[in-house]
This record gives structure tokens, C-alpha cells and sequence, in this order.
């Protein structure tokens, strides 16, 4: 690369330019700030210079959109550590989401107590038993005298069903909330 070779930073903002613009469109898709987007660009030159003279780069292009992904990940993972500051009207409305959050867990729970209902007797005892009582496996299949790999198929089956049988009246409920 001609940079590297005669160290010249006007080669590389030369190259840099024609880039530019794709740059700005990868920051802006991972940063949603236009100028947020545009301090991203100008910085990823900045580490453009030391970093291209340390990397043997075969396809320039490829390697920049890497970099530049890599820069925006970097700055929301940065922001992430950030603290938030709170407002008194957030504050005040976590007893709300407190409450709500406990009401969808109380109808999640009634849900689950009627899709119960809907396994057969072996899958329902299995379920009770290792997930209410906490038995192993092995402990179910001696309380059951039923073999090991039964008990793990009644369970694994059983999961399926309820997750099935909750999905469908999540699909109902949310169908009678539009009607």
C-alpha cells in the first residue's frame, strides 16, 4: 500500500474519500444519529492511521467496513456503561409497571394451570414431579417405575405442549383484544 510505504497521510485521505460515504451509511445504520454518525466517521480515520500501518491489508474496502462495524459496536457497548438519570415521573410509575408485571405473571400462571389440564396423566405427573417437586430423572422413574429415557421423552413432550398450548391462547387473547 502506498501509505504505508511512504507514510503520506494525503494518500490515505485520498483513499479514505472515496470511502466516505459508505461510512457514513454504516454509522448511521448502527448509530441512528446523523451526528453521532459523522464524529464516528471522522474518528475512524484517526484510527485508520495507526492501524493500517500495524495490518498487512489485501482488500481495503472489506477491511474498512470491519473496522468501521467494529467502531460503532464499540461505541454502544461504551454507552451502555453510561448510568441513566432517572425522572421523578419514571419513578413514579414503576409501582404501575410493578403492579402490571405481577398481573400478566398471575394470568401467565392461570394459563399454565389450564394447559396443565390439557396433558395426559403420565406427562402432567412427570412435569409436578420434576419441575414442583424438583425429582431428577432417575428418582421420577423410580417413584413411576417407568424407564429413564420415558420420563425425559414425557417431559420434553410435555414442555412442547405447554409452550404450544400457551402460545395458542396468547394468539386468542391478543385476536379478542382486537375485536
Amino acid at each position: 500500500m502506498l501509505y504505508k510505504q511512504g507514510n503520506d497521510i494525503r494518500v490515505l485521505a485520498e483513499l479514505y474519500q472515496r470511502y466516505m460515504d459508505l461510512l457514513y451509511a454504516i454509522c448511521l445504520k448502527y448509530l441512528k444519529n446523523p451526528e453521532t454518525a459523522r464524529d464516528a466517521v471522522m474518528n475512524i480515520f484517526e484510527e485508520l492511521i495507526p492501524k493500517l500501518l500495524k495490518h498487512e491489508v489485501s482488500n481495503f474496502k472489506g477491511w474498512l467496513y470491519t473496522l468501521a462495524k467494529n467502531h460503532c459496536l464499540m461505541h454502544l457497548r461504551a454507552q451502555k456503561h453510561h448510568s441513566v438519570a432517572l425522572d421523578i415521573e419514571f419513578m413514579q410509575s414503576a409501582e404501575n409497571l410493578h403492579l402490571n408485571g405481577v398481573l400478566e405473571k398471575e394470568e401467565n400462571l392461570n394459563q399454565l394451570a389450564g394447559c396443565m389440564e390439557s396433558l395426559s396423566a403420565e406427562q402432567k405427573q412427570s412435569v409436578q414431579l420434576f419441575y414442583l417437586q424438583e425429582k431428577s430423572y432417575k428418582e421420577i422413574a423410580g417413584l413411576t417405575n417407568t424407564d429413564w429415557n420415558q420420563v425425559r421423552s414425557q417431559i420434553q413432550n410435555a414442555r412442547r405442549n405447554l409452550k404450544n398450548c400457551m402460545e395458542k391462547n396468547q394468539v386468542s387473547e391478543n385476536s379478542d383484544r382486537i375485536k
